[in-house]
């Protein structure tokens, strides 16, 4: 590091206001050359709290530097502390650290408060009040703890209770083969150690849950008896197992544990509670709930947002941790559980306090004679910290007084300062949280300046990185520095120099023209001094053509390049590479100076190749892999978008164009065909990439015309005929001087909005065309066609500005030109606007009228005049009445005239005119009225038809909405529609205007007619209505009759549509049907029925294949059948063995109630033998005609219900068989105690 000091603390005399000047002390601290006097200053102390392990000694630091060196002294609990005297304490040598001997002795007698004092002949320095404790790891209370019974889903708390250790110890649980128990949502351990459960499960019952304390400093471990817990389920609890449990055993007997339940909080209790913390500190929230289902916990702050980017959660989000508190967070905290059967909350009340921390330390003052200081100890704290004041250690209250010291609360205040009053002060704030101590020397100098940076020194940059040329001084009063270039040329603060408080000389970006001699000259009122460094600004080193991706097959060579270019004057060093390692030690391996070639290509040669080009001041470095492959034919040639370029560089910059150069990357087969260059303006618009220019292929540079005031960056993209590369990396900011500004704004427009004003707009120019900072527009206006001076404005960035107390609708010339902090830009255009519109004054004269038709009129006026207009004539609104409605036509323009369509015949209208312009409608022009003719009315406004008969109608309609005239009567027309759509005869019949209903009689039955019907007047007929209807209506709910004797016969209906034949589809072929047509009139009951006719469909030869006749249909019935028949014979031959069994002597034997047999007509079983094959079994159904035949056995299929009469089940089982039980339910009439028979093994095999 380089000194640094205070440079504007000095005094000087004639200025009045001390304290002003010397507030420009709080600067950074300041470094005094050892071989000059100062005194003592603390570099080096122990925390202010120190726990030490009894098994190590204990070391206590204090080191401190100064000229001359300083001595060390200790005091212990506030009274001297005599190293000495204690042949267990050693003081090292030149330093007042203490190492302290507790071997073999009680470490508790050296515990204490201890201070470190180090003194010259200048002043005395304190360390803080270090407080030595000893750490400890005390045992574990004896303890039984008892067995815990719980109910499941109750909630359950494990107390750990470690004991106080010294620091705490950090708590976990764990069982009894020493492995963490597992934590979640609903089992976590609390941060008092605490292991809580929201709810409890039966997997929770074990006898080994133990808590653990480990002790940090000591590395010891100790560990609470286990704790056994049962959980219970009550529901699986029998009598008496409950009797052996009182209710008092249970842990939390006084909840409904099984049964779900709101959350509630087991930590903290209550619905609020208050935690405090200290400033700096991390805030910890906890909030554990109970509940079942197990809650949710989600945390917010009353009235604020949480500190997103300090904030924690823990322990399942039950813990809230916030680091580094302050002020603001403070408040209110919610910590809300959730389940599904409701919401709990709890607010914690968070106080922030503060132990004294700093604002502003004191810091070091040097002073010449007779200059004045001021030492300042700025602190902060709640509650407000107390500062006091010592000099040397010894409080100031207590020390003689001095000429030109004052204290004032937290400041010192040193006026005209003599040699020899050189001491060190101490500032102690503190409050009930903690205190701060700083110490900070007053050194009365006085010294000509040095320079401490060795002369003559040499810099070496790399083009377009920034310098640092030091010059670190020394003196009392503080040197001014001054840098120049050459020794002639004066460097000031500026855009490309920074000197920095310390001396130092900042370039930003170094360049070429950069290079060369500076000297930096130190002056105070006693010398100067001057040293000379030199900056040497060199080329970048870059790789120009790069190793390439190379595949080779086994046994040849392979050769990468690696071509570089770098400052001549500085010794490049090229190293290659494999894989990140030396290059294995084969002559097959040849390093020339821009490649490598190895020859003879094996399998492990495969890898990343690089080549780095290293110089003293930078390197470059670039990669390619080898493949090594069999001896086959050439690949394909694959074609890809070529890889961004790289190395972005600027170079010949100027105020309005830069050259930009970079190296192209990987073609990929398909050469570049041009380059995209890109920027961004990181100052007006950053983040937005915008077209620069482009350049061909060919070329790795390009001159860019840039605009002043624009932070640019650039990036360059390549483009082959596969498409655009990625974009390259953004090169380094280049930042264009500010200048006037080069355009005016665009589309200036002149528009009054008012009468009275004029508003001119423009578009506002971007913050990149602004060309500078303090962007402003001159806006200027005049009357047209008048010799009066140009009134003008200067606005703020904005887009329009409006101009009062102007004429009505007067032309005006305007002009908006911009301007900036550098300046106006070119002269602007003149555009023309008007000013503000107001409401015409009259409406036009001579309104004439003339009709030419019923709905056609034409309206003449004469125009009004242009003064009268006070605006720019938009046209003539024509308003026209006819009753009580009203219609609005708007002829656009200067005209005299306009049509009036869409009018209504035999209508009376008044008519008006009004003039329009922008700003809206004038006075309207006398009132015109005309009257238009007679025309042919609209149509008749409904026909319907009602009360159809099978031999008339009834029709009704209502006269025309628009009759246009007088009516004079209707005309109707009507004709029959039959079958095909095809019309019949019309007939046309007359009605008076006043007729609204006609009969039509002797029409045919169940015919379609058609109607046509039109009103007229005079002037002739008007448009007609339509209508169609039948004769006979609603013949489709017509039931048919049904006959006596003809019960079972199953007609089948179709709805008719009147018409007078009908199709039938869906007939099978080869089926007779009868067939007749059922009618009713609906206002008559009498039902209208033909004689049946008889029809058969004819059959028809049927196309499908005859199933019957496949091969493979044969095949599978016949497989069938023979599967049956060895089933039959099994059933058979099992039968046989069986002979006659006698049911009822069975019955008896098992004296069973519930199967004694049954006869079927008085409810009790006989007994059946296997020789009665003749007679129908018992319990079978008997058929219909009361006779069983002979050929029909006991083993037939019919018997066994595969006749009309279904005998199974739905799932197949028999219902009628033979069984020595009591007949069941029919779901198990499959079952049965006794052999099987051959039904029950056919419905097995089903």
């Amino acid at each position: 590091t380089h000194p640094t000091m205070d440079r504007n603390r000095k005094w000087v005399p004639g200025i009045g206001a001390v304290l002003l000047i010397l507030l420009s002390h709080m600067t950074s601290a300041l470094e005094v050359p050892l071989d000059l006097p100062q005194p003592p200053t603390i570099t080096l102390q122990s925390p202010k709290d120190y726990i030490f392990d009894p098994r190590e000694n204990i070391v206590i630091h204090c080191e401190a530097k100064g000229k001359p060196s300083p001595s060390f002294s200790w005091t212990r609990n506030g009274t001297h502390f005599d190293v000495e005297k204690d042949s267990k304490v050693l003081m090292k040598p030149g330093s007042g650290t203490l190492v302290i001997d507790i071997s073999g002795e009680k470490a508790e007698a050296y515990e204490g408060t201890y201070q470190c004092t180090a003194h010259n002949e200048h002043g005395t320095a304190v360390s803080n009040s270090i407080v030595i404790r000893q750490s400890r790891s005390p045992l574990w209370s004896k303890e039984r703890n008892e067995a815990i019974t719980v109910q499941v889903g109750a909630f359950l708390v494990l107390q750990c209770r470690p004991p106080a250790g010294l620091p705490p110890p950090v708590i976990f649980w764990m069982d009894n083969n020493f492995q963490r128990l597992p934590l979640d949502k609903r089992v976590s351990q609390a941060l008092n150690g605490d292991l809580y459960f929201s709810n409890v499960l039966p997997e929770d019952t074990r006898s080994d849950y133990i808590c653990y304390a480990r002790f940090p400093h000591t590395q010891t471990i100790q560990q609470k008896q286990p704790i056994s817990v049962t959980v219970l389920n009550m529901e699986t609890m029998n009598e008496t197992v409950a009797a052996l449990y009182n209710i008092t055993d249970f842990y939390s007997g006084e909840y409904s544990p099984e049964g779900e339940r709101r959350p509630g909080f087991m930590l903290p209790l209550g619905p609020t509670s208050t935690k405090m913390v200290l400033r700096g500190d991390t805030l910890e929230l906890e909030c554990i709930a109970e509940g079942l289902p197990t809650p949710e916990i989600s945390w917010t702050k009353d009235g604020g947002e949480l500190p997103s980017s300090r904030m924690s959660f823990h322990n399942f989000k039950k813990t809230l941790k916030i680091s580094d508190v302050n002020e603001a967070d403070a408040g209110d905290y919610r910590c809300t559980a959730t389940n599904n059967l409701g919401i709990a909350h709890h607010i914690i009340k968070v106080t922030v306090k503060a132990a004294p921390f700093w604002v502003s330390a004191p810091r070091n003052l040097i002073l010449a004679p007779n200059e004045t200081g001021i030492l300042t100890c700025r602190v902060n704290g709640e509650p407000k910290p107390k500062i006091s004041w010592f000099v040397n250690g010894v409080p100031i209250e207590n020390v003689p007084e001095e000429h030109g010291r004052k204290v004032e609360d937290d400041t010192v205040i040193l006026s005209n300062v003599q040699s020899g009053s050189s001491a060190v002060y101490q500032c102690n704030a503190s409050n009930e949280f903690g205190y701060l101590l700083a110490n900070a020397f007053v050194n009365v100098l006085a010294e000509p300046p040095r320079v401490l940076t060795p002369p003559n020194q040499v810099y070496q940059v790399i083009t377009n990185s920034p310098a640092l040329l030091h010059c670190s001084s020394f003196g009392s009063p503080i040197p001014t520095i001054t840098w120049f270039k050459d020794s002639q040329t004066a460097i000031k603060d500026g855009d490309s120099y920074v000197i920095h408080e310390n001396g130092t000389l900042e370039i930003s970006v170094a360049q070429l023209l950069n290079s060369g001699k500076y000297t930096c000259i130190a002056t105070n009122n006693l010398g100067i001094k001057e040293n000379h460094v030199f900056l040497e600004v060199k080329e970048p080193t870059r790789i120009l053509k790069q190793p390439e991706y190379k595949v080779v097959q086994r046994g040849m060579s392979a050769m990468f390049e690696c071509k570089v270019k770098h400052d001549p004057s500085l010794i490049p060093t090229m190293t290659w590479l494999k894989d990140n390692g030396e290059l294995p030690d084969d002559e097959r391996f040849e390093v020339d100076t821009d490649s490598l070639t190895i020859k003879d290509v094996t399998d492990v040669d495969e890898g990343t190749y690089t080549c780095i080009m290293n110089t003293t001041l930078d390197q470059d470095s670039a990669s390619a892999m080898l493949t090594v492959v069999e001896a086959t034919p050439t690949p394909a040639i694959v074609y890809e978008k070529p890889d961004p370029p790289s190395d972005l560089e600027l170079t010949d910059q100027t105020e309005r164009s830069v050259q930009l150069t970079w190296i192209p990357g990987d073609e990929h087969n398909s050469p570049t065909q041009k380059f995209l260059i890109q920027y961004e303006d990181l100052l007006h618009q950053p983040g937005v990439w915008i077209n620069l220019t482009e350049v061909a292929g060919t070329s790795t540079t390009a001159q860019l015309n840039l605009s002043p005031y624009v932070y640019y960056s650039f990036r360059v993209l390549a483009q082959n005929r596969v498409g655009h590369s990625d974009p390259s990396q953004p090169s380094r900011q280049y930042r264009t001087s500010p200048a006037a500004p080069d355009e005016n704004p665009s589309d200036v427009q002149g528009v009054g909005t008012e009468p009275g004003n004029l508003v001119i707009t423009w578009t506002p120019l971007t913050g990149f065309q602004s060309n500078g900072p303090g962007l402003e527009y001159r806006v200027q206006w005049r009357q047209k066609d008048m010799d009066d001076e140009w009134s003008s404005k200067n606005v703020a960035n904005v887009s329009q500005f409006i101009v009062s107390g102007t004429p009505t609708f007067v032309p005006y010339e305007i002009k908006v030109q911009a301007l900036n902090d550098y300046g106006s830009g070119p002269e602007p255009e003149v555009v023309t606007g008007y000013s503000g519109e107001d409401f015409p004054v009259s409406g036009p004269d001579s309104v004439q009228v003339m009709v030419h038709n019923g709905t056609l009129a034409e309206v003449h006026w004469e125009p009004v005049l242009s003064p009268s207009v006070r605006g720019k004539l938009q046209g003539y609104k024509n308003n026209k009445r006819k009753t009580q409605s009203g219609l609005v036509l708007t002829f656009s323009g200067n005209r005299s005239e306009g049509r009036l369509p869409g009018l209504q015949p035999y209508s009376l209208y008044s008519l008006f005119i009004t003039v329009l312009n922008n700003k809206g409608e004038g006075p309207p022009s006398t009132s015109k009225t005309f009257e238009t003719p007679e025309g042919v009315p609209g149509p008749p406004s409904f026909l319907k038809v009602i009360n159809p008969g099978l031999d008339s109608l009834t029709l009704e309609w209502g006269s025309p909405v628009n009759n246009n005239g007088r009516l004079t009567g209707y005309t109707l027309k009507y004709q029959p529609v039959n079958n095909t759509n095809e019309l019949g005869p019309a007939k046309v019949m007359s009605f008076l205007a006043n007729d609204t209903t006609v009969t039509l009689g002797n029409l045919n039955s169940s015919m379609l007619y058609k109607f046509y019907l039109s009103a007229k007047t005079i002037k002739g007929s008007g448009p007609i209505i339509t209508e169609e209807a039948f004769t006979v209506m609603d013949t489709t709910r017509t039931q048919p009759p049904v006959e006596t004797g003809k019960g079972k016969d199953d007609w089948k209906k179709e709805l008719v549509n009147s018409s007078h034949s009908h199709m039938l589809k869906g007939l099978k072929p080869g089926t007779s049907y009868k067939v007749r047509v059922v009618a009713r009139d609906p206002a008559d009951p009498t039902v209208h029925s033909t004689d049946e006719v008889v029809v058969t469909v004819p059959a028809v030869p049927s196309r499908q294949v005859d199933i019957a006749t496949q091969g493979w249909f044969i095949g599978l019935m016949c497989a069938i059948a023979l599967l049956i028949l060895v089933l039959l014979i099994v059933c058979f031959i099992k039968r046989n063995k069986g002979g006659k069994y006698p049911v009822k002597e069975k019955e008896d034997a098992h004296q069973d109630p519930e199967i004694q047999p049954m006869k079927e007509d008085d409810g009790t079983f006989g007994e059946y033998s296997d020789t009665e094959d003749h007679k129908p079994l018992k319990g079978s159904r008997t058929p219909s005609n009361g006779t069983v035949r002979r050929d029909e056995s006991d083993d037939s299929l019919v018997d066994y219900g595969e006749g009309g009469d279904g005998q199974f089940n739905e799932d197949g089982s028999f219902i009628g068989q033979y069984s020595g039980k009591k007949e069941k339910d029919t779901h198990e009439g499959n079952e049965s105690s006794e052999a099987p028979s051959p039904v029950n093994a056919m419905n097995s095999f089903v």
